[in-house]
């Protein structure tokens, strides 16, 4: 298994009335992880196009266990946790530094598509990249 992991700090205008990170913001938090990690492995929106396919999302269930703060330093932890012939699974669970129990833990189902929308099987420099198995 391949981890990919992301950091920053709560901005606070992504804290509601309550103080706390605001639930829908966490798709943000959770887009820029996985955007960062297929950075990291030379993936951009650009070259996948260049290739011929994209990734999309499917679904994302969101599990809320901790809130986070205003200048929390949020870690994600990014990894492929199942795989089908054109889509998968990645995990990511949410972390505030200095503790141990994720403060979030996200199931997203993606799939890759050609450029006229129809699945295609994962390509194989992905499912290298992201130790992603058959």
């Amino acid at each position: 298994m391949r981890e990919f992991i992301t950091s920053f700090r709560v901005r606070s205008y992504e804290c509601d009335s309550y103080g706390h990170v605001n639930n829908a913001v966490y798709l943000n938090y959770l887009e820029f992880a996985r955007m960062s990690a297929l950075i990291e492995q030379g993936f951009t929106l650009k070259s996948m196009k260049q290739k011929g396919y994209l990734v999309v999302i499917k679904k994302i269930e969101i599990e809320y266990k901790h809130p986070l703060f205003q200048d929390d330093e949020v870690i994600i932890k990014t990894f492929s946790s199942e795989s089908r012939n054109t889509s998968g699974t990645f995990t990511q669970l949410v972390y505030r530094k200095g503790i141990d129990q994720p403060a979030a833990e996200a199931k997203v189902t993606w799939v890759f598509i050609n450029l006229k929308g129809k699945p295609i099987p994962i390509p194989p420099e992905i499912r290298e990249a992201f130790d992603i198995q058959e």
